[in-house]
Formats: C-alpha cells, structure tokens, sequence
C-alpha cells in the first residue's frame, strides 16, 4: 500500500521502537525503559497542552509533533498533521500567524494565534507549562496513594548491626530483618524511633514483647535488651556512664505510610506547593553568576568537578536526570522516581515560563506588552524581530548551560545519592 507523502507508514516506527526496548531490557533491565518512556510521556504531555487549548480557541493547528529532527510516523486526520520525530526530546505544535511579519491565507486570518484575543494568547502559551503542574499532581497523588511517605509513626528496621565477637545479636535471635515494621511494645504502640530507642534503653535484662508488621502479616515475638555497655562495635562500647542501657543491636528509620486517595489529592497540593518554591529558588541558583562561574570551574577542573560540595548543588543535564532516576528507582523502588519526575516536571515548567523569548513565557511577555500599548479601536503590533538580540543572547546562555552540565553529567557524574 502506498503512503502519501503527508503520511508515513507507523510500522518501521513501531519496529524499531520494540527492537530498542528489547536491547535496553536485555541490557540494563526494564527501570531505564520506563524512565525514558516517562520522559516522552512529559514531552508529549507539554504539547497537549497547547495542542488542545489552541483547538480550543479556534486557532488553526497545522502539526502536532512530539519529538526533532527526521520523522518516523506522521498522519494526517482533518486540518492537523500528527507525528514522532527521531529525537524525542522536545516537540511542537504549530499554528499559523506567531509574528506579525508570517504570511497567512487571508481565509486563515481569523484562526492565527496574532488574531487571537489576548486571554487566549496567554492560555495557549501556558498549557505546557499548566500540563506539567497537572502531571506533577498526578504524580504525586499516584506516589501519596500507592508508594506512600515516610511517617515518623511507622517505624521500621532499617539493618541489623554487626557487634564485636558476637555471633548474633538480640535482634537476629529473636528473627527480626530488614524491613519489618514495629507496630507496638509490650502493648504500647510505637509513634516514634525515638520512643521506641527509650522503651528500649529503659528495659535492660527484661524480655519485651514485639507487635510486627512483615508484608501482609501481624506477629509478636519476644526479645530482651543487653546493656550496650557490655558490647562494641569497631572496638568501642555502644554506651557509657554508670547505669545500664539497652540495646537490641537494630538500625531503625521512618518507613512509607500510604494516604487514602482523597487524602492524598490535599497532600499532592502541597508536594505540588512545597517543590514550585523550591523550584524557583533553584532557577534563581542556575542562573546565577555564581553557579556559572562554578560550573566553568569544574569543567576546567577534575578535582572541583568530582568535590562532593560542588556537586550537592550542581545542575544535572537530561543525561544525568536519567541516571539518577534509574539509580534511585533500581535502589529505593518506584517512589523514587514518581517524586523526581514531580521535581522535573515543576521545573521544566517554571522554567518554559521565563518571560524570554524563545520560551512559552516569553510569547506571554510579548502577549503582555503588545496588550499594554493598545488603545481602543488600535492594536499595538510589536516587532519581534526587535528582540532577536535578546534572545540570541538568552540561547547562547541556555547553549553553555546545556553544553557545561551535559559534559559533567558524561565526564563526572554525581555520586548516586540513594
């Protein structure tokens, strides 16, 4: 069957999309799979967005891409062209008339975006940046409600210690593990690491009753505390002074309590809040003369770049977003990796909103400014060519940013924080 030449056959797309996932499965597991997949899911997730809001308004949408460079697939159905191009880092959505200096048919006029009423502008503008404060939602709702946060009252074992010239502790006499969770104490229940560590320190020689949580199951068991005076650990005492103090040779930490799924629409919000603030600060660090001179610093420099300090606070490329999100998830599980995507989408999304042109923001500003100068029965038309400066300078800063984090994120990557 023939394609046109507005069409392409999905097949080869579709083939070769299967083939790759294959190879990366086969290679490295299913974990990078899904984070690239997440990512497309994003990209495409932003032009939505302004595909749906510009239909919704009436504009004329020519294409709807996810995705640069050669085109792998495309259909045409009705006035849109749809399709995935090769490099699915990005995407667009086109619609006629985005300068005053396009020609347009006289019968499209009507439908440009430059014929679009000023709400409208703004709206199309900032879907994508609106879609990915949605998905960050999503998100964070789907990680509150099925993954959970860690609560200061579910207390769980996080390791069993290692004691000197001891063959098992307490704790492995008893059957604790890794990963169980201490429900109560001798009928008490736990609500902190911290009244659990008194409850035990205050019970030296006296056996005390454990309420267990291990997967699906409930059980207790029976355990007695030792003094930690008696015992070391690398060749010191795990306690001092003249009164005894129990230990039942456990490591504890906070361990994830899930949120009824209306609860965790609130709780989603204030993620959502809490990571927009911190996203701001973030955008002011990365483009700060500080942070550029930095980075400058480590690519000159092996010992600046591999400085655990410098890299607390480094800005990571595409490549090293990826890394982390894989190691995080193959790590510390899935929660990982549906908190960091709410952390990229905030930021990819504040960042399309910076009111400088060739962003989403800076169609906004421009929107802003040409409403601003307009009077009644006169429409302002501003000169876009007039900011080619600015924004020839403004990519050029995004270039060496880009180009900095990429080569750091290759050369030196972070240390895996989890």
């Amino acid at each position: 069957m023939s394609v046109s030449p507005r069409e392409q056959s999905p097949w080869p797309a579709m083939l070769l999309l299967v083939v790759l996932v294959a190879l990366m499965v086969w290679r490295v597991g299913w974990v990078l799979p899904v984070v690239l997949l997440s990512i497309v899911v994003m990209v495409a997730g932003h032009e939505f967005g302004h595909f749906a809001t510009a239909k919704r308004a009436g504009m004329f949408v020519t294409d709807f891409f996810v995705g640069f460079g050669p085109v792998l697939w495309s259909r045409q159905i009705g006035e849109t062209r749809y399709g995935i191009r090769a490099f699915l880092l990005g995407g667009y959505v086109k619609v006629p008339g985005m300068t005053w200096r396009d020609d347009v048919e006289r019968s499209l006029e009507t439908r440009t975006y430059r014929s679009a009423s000023y709400p409208k502008k703004v709206l199309f503008a900032s879907a994508g940046s609106l879609m990915h404060v949605v998905m960050a939602l999503v998100l964070a709702w789907a990680s509150l409600t099925f993954v959970g946060a860690p609560s200061p009252t579910h207390v769980g074992v996080a390791a069993i210690e290692h004691w000197d010239g001891v063959r098992e502790n307490p704790a492995q006499r008893s059957g604790l593990r890794t990963g169980d969770r201490i429900v109560a104490v001798d009928g008490i229940e736990v609500t902190s690491p911290t009244a659990l560590v008194n409850f035990v320190h205050a019970h030296v020689g006296h056996a005390i009753a454990l309420r267990l949580e291990r997967g699906s199951r409930f059980f207790t068991i029976n355990v007695t505390p030792v003094d930690g005076r008696t015992v070391h650990v690398g060749g010191q005492p795990l306690a001092s002074g003249t009164s005894p103090v129990g230990f039942l040779g456990i490591a504890l930490n906070e361990m994830n309590a899930t949120a009824n799924p209306l609860a965790a629409v609130g709780q989603s919000f204030h993620v959502v809040t809490t990571t927009l603030r911190q996203g701001v600060s973030g955008i002011v660090h990365v483009f700060s003369p500080a942070e550029f001179t930095s980075l400058f610093h480590q690519v000159a420099s092996t010992k600046a770049a591999t400085n655990p300090q410098n890299q607390v606070n480094r800005p990571e490329s595409i490549v090293g977003i990826v890394r982390i999100a894989v190691q995080g998830t193959q790590t510390s599980g899935v929660g990982v990796l549906l908190n960091l995507l709410v952390s990229v989408n905030i930021f990819v999304g504040l960042m399309n909103m910076l009111p400088l042109l060739p962003l989403d923001g800076g169609y906004v500003a421009f929107a802003t400014y040409e409403r601003l100068r307009s009077r009644r029965g006169m429409r302002y038309r501003a000169d876009i060519n007039k900011m080619l400066p600015v924004v020839y300078a403004f990519v050029s800063v995004l270039a060496v940013l880009f180009a900095c984090t990429l080569y750091l994120d290759i050369a030196h990557p972070i240390a895996n924080p989890f």
